[in-house]
């Protein structure tokens, strides 16, 4: 029997309890943090293309904005709730403040399953989301982004809804949107380019040739697709990627064309079935990926994936945690206990977010920079933010996930006590 905490909320909360005990911080830094400053819990009617209406429930949380705006994704999923949206704001504070960007945490969401609505119902639902926040969020205030489900098109009908409420065009009030109305090149790929970035600096902290890797990627949306194919270019070897919903992997010894099955992904959305196109390549059961005898393990789909009845068998040098919240308290302890070097999350896939707020910079200077620059500087921040991290683990002798919260923790009570919150 699963004995875990899986209420992410619980469990970010649990974390910011330990990072704040561990770093000796006055009790009212925890007190602050550990529920959201807001959150708005409201319905969305929408007439449906047979003329019924149906009513989804939608989510806008605020964490904090000590360090800045408000700054999170919006997900469409079917098991979105409160405490889930909850968390992922929390996480945000904590991400924003381990690269050092100044933001404050948000999250947003509504329950549903965006696969069973048309095009039409999806651009309706969507504009009904920002009427129902258009008070709560801003350019100053609070500023959406995508997230599980969510694109640069729908991204697009938030500004343009926002932009219509106001009267004049606001590209700032969300980011990854197309570049063609505002959007940084290098968004779309930037959290998968992070994640490969911390696998690539892990490996090197490991003293493992990156030529040598082999990888397996756990979730194949966008931020997973990307990791791997950035780890491909790089010279890794990723051998085995399920897709987002599970059920069975690709795997191949030699290593996967990441490229082919991405275009293959994008049509048919899913990897069942690609192994007839290639050679070498065989199909098995998704609840094996993890426990592959791999260097490196990308887990890039939703939270609480590694749990305390599976960590004992991952076999991996390495875990960088390309989604939010995939691994437990009870299993985090369990793979620390193997020797198991964990990137966490709050790190891993914080470039997503990092060239999210280049974006938002962009937007406010009309001025756009090229994708070397993006990237440059997207690199400049996360090596950096991976270094620190490191820094804190060597002296506190500490695992990587407390190091990183106990940068971020610092970092914002330090922004209390200067504004005179403390």
């Amino acid at each position: 029997m699963n004995n875990d905490n899986l209420n992410p909320f619980k469990i970010v909360q649990n974390q910011l309890k330990d990072v704040c005990e561990t770093l000796g911080v006055e009790q009212e830094v925890y007190d602050i943090l550990c529920e959201p400053q807001k959150t708005l819990e409201f319905s969305i009617p929408i007439k449906m293309d047979d003329g019924t209406t149906k009513v989804f429930k939608g989510y806008r949380c605020q964490h904090s904005n000590i360090t800045g705006p408000f700054k999170g994704g919006i997900r469409y999923h079917q098991n979105v709730c409160l405490d889930e949206v909850k968390a992922l704001a929390t996480w945000m504070t904590f991400k924003v403040n381990v690269v050092g960007i100044p933001y404050g945490g948000g999250k947003g969401g509504i329950c549903v399953n965006p696969k069973e609505l048309s095009k039409h119902e999806l651009e309706r639902l969507t504009r009904g989301y920002i009427h129902a926040v258009y008070h709560f969020i801003g350019p100053d205030i609070d500023i959406p982004a995508p997230d599980v489900n969510t694109n640069g098109e729908i991204m697009a009908w938030m500004m343009d809804e926002y932009s219509k409420i106001a009267g004049y065009d606001v590209p700032a009030i969300v980011t990854g949107k197309p570049v063609e109305i505002g959007g940084s090149l290098g968004r779309t790929p930037s959290t998968g380019y992070g994640v490969a970035l911390m696998a690539k600096m892990a490996a090197e902290k490991l003293n493992l040739q990156l030529q040598d890797l082999r990888v397996s990627v756990q979730g194949f949306g966008n931020v997973g697709s990307f990791a791997a194919l950035t780890l491909q270019n790089l010279g890794a070897k990723v051998i085995a990627v399920t897709g987002t919903k599970g059920g069975i992997y690709c795997h191949n010894e030699k290593g996967l064309d990441i490229k082919s099955l991405m275009a293959y992904y994008k049509e048919k959305g899913t990897v069942k079935g690609f192994e007839k196109y290639t050679e070498d390549c065989d199909s098995i059961q998704s609840t094996d990926i993890l426990g592959l005898d791999v260097d490196v393990l990308l887990p890039c789909a939703l939270e609480n994936v590694i749990t305390s009845e599976n960590a004992s068998d991952i076999r991996a040098k390495i875990i960088v945690e390309g989604a939010n919240g995939p691994t437990t308290i009870e299993a985090n302890k369990i793979l620390n206990e193997k020797g198991i070097l964990i990137v966490p999350d709050i790190l891993a896939n914080a470039g997503g977010v990092t060239v999210s707020y280049f974006e938002w910079v962009q937007n406010k200077m009309g001025y756009y920079w090229t994708e070397e620059e993006v990237y440059s500087k997207l690199q400049l921040i996360m090596s950096k933010a991976f270094k620190e991290v490191c820094e804190i683990e060597k002296i506190h002798n500490v695992d990587m996930r407390t190091a990183a919260y106990m940068l971020s923790v610092r970092r914002i009570r330090e922004s209390l006590k200067i504004r005179g919150r403390i």
